[in-house]
């Protein structure tokens, strides 16, 4: 099977932007706008555009997307026999999840064109689509942190990281997805950088104002502990512990409220909840001071004493530990704006 090298020269490469009914649209546009962006802020210098972008569906014409909102599609995947990149855009997932063999012509069309030497990539939820044609199993992925169990149930065969901001994988490099929602900029400027050259992709990340996510989706993800589990004592546990998590020694508290032994009581809340009672208190804490620096001008000390560390420096270390990030960064970078505020 033959495959794309790194950027080697002036050739413009052919690209399928897939749009179908779930597709998000913003995520769309914008992906077809910034790889088209050397057409269209004239850039100078370069005399031939890297990319040629179609917007490609299973048939021409007006499709309605997740929002409501129409797009062109230019060409249909029956008129294509070959191309050298596949983007499938963020798909809106409903409350039933993702129904498997909706498009069975578009994901044999997919997989005809892998095997003759295209790079499949994903942005956020399109991963889903790509996973149907069996070419993700046995490699690493990432995902939509909020879809990321839906994911793993069923394609459990994919390896999947959600708190990770663009995964290449596959032997060729050809396997490429990026994580939650906006991170489709970091996926389009790995894009243009390996085929069209480094110096490229930062006039184009320049021009439209992206930037890498370079510290992951870590501090982005909001704590929700697993609850759907079954087990009644763990879950009342858990109810409990949401509203008192700041107290002293709460494992504790919890082990004298259940009505079982601590032995068992550990087995069961680790077994039910993929945590250790420990850990699964760090995160609920972690998560609320993640709040605190969000939304007050309360000192990092103060918010340690408050969630229920009285050492502030262990509560440094444990934040940072958990999100990747320290308190003072995470406050500045997730804090609402001055201007913003009302």
């Amino acid at each position: 099977m033959a495959r794309q090298a790194a950027h080697s020269g002036p050739k413009t490469l052919t690209v399928a932007l897939i749009a179908v009914p779930d597709a998000v649209i913003s995520t769309l546009a914008g992906i077809f706008d910034v790889m088209n962006g050397v057409s269209l802020m004239r850039m100078a210098g370069i005399k031939q555009p890297p990319f040629h972008v179609h917007v490609v569906g299973e048939k021409t014409g007006e499709v309605k997307l997740a929002s409501g909102l129409p797009i062109q599609v230019q060409r249909s995947i029956d008129e294509i026999e070959a191309c050298d990149i596949v983007i499938v855009p963020s798909i809106l997932l409903g409350p039933s999840g993702w129904e498997k063999g909706r498009y069975p012509r578009l994901v044999e069309w997919l997989k005809r064109m892998h095997m003759g030497g295209a790079r499949l990539c994903s942005a956020c939820s399109g991963i889903f689509l790509l996973a149907e044609t069996g070419l993700f199993d046995g490699s690493d992925a990432t995902v939509h942190f909020g879809y990321a169990r839906d994911f793993a149930q069923l394609y459990p065969e994919v390896t999947i990281h959600p708190e990770r901001v663009l995964v290449v994988s596959g032997r060729y490099e050809d396997l490429i997805s990026s994580g939650a929602s906006a991170t489709w900029h970091d996926m389009v400027l790995y894009l243009i950088a390996h085929h069209a050259g480094a110096t490229v992709a930062q006039q184009l990340a320049r021009s439209f104002a992206l930037q890498w996510h370079e510290d992951g989706l870590t501090p982005y993800i909001v704590f929700e502990g697993k609850s759907d589990h079954g087990d009644g004592e763990i879950q009342s546990a858990q109810a409990w512990l949401a509203k008192h998590f700041a107290v002293a020694n709460p494992v504790e508290e919890m082990i004298k409220r259940s009505r079982l032994a601590e032995r068992t009581f550990k087995r069961r809340f680790a077994a039910a909840t993929g945590l250790t009672p420990i850990a699964y208190v760090q995160r609920l804490r972690v998560e609320d001071a993640k709040r605190r620096l969000e939304r007050t001008d309360v000192s990092v000390d103060e918010i340690s004493w408050r969630v229920g560390y009285e050492d502030a420096a262990f509560f440094r270390r444990l934040f940072k530990r958990t999100t990747g990030m320290a308190p003072g960064a995470y406050r500045k970078r997730f804090r609402i704006p001055e201007y913003a505020r009302g």
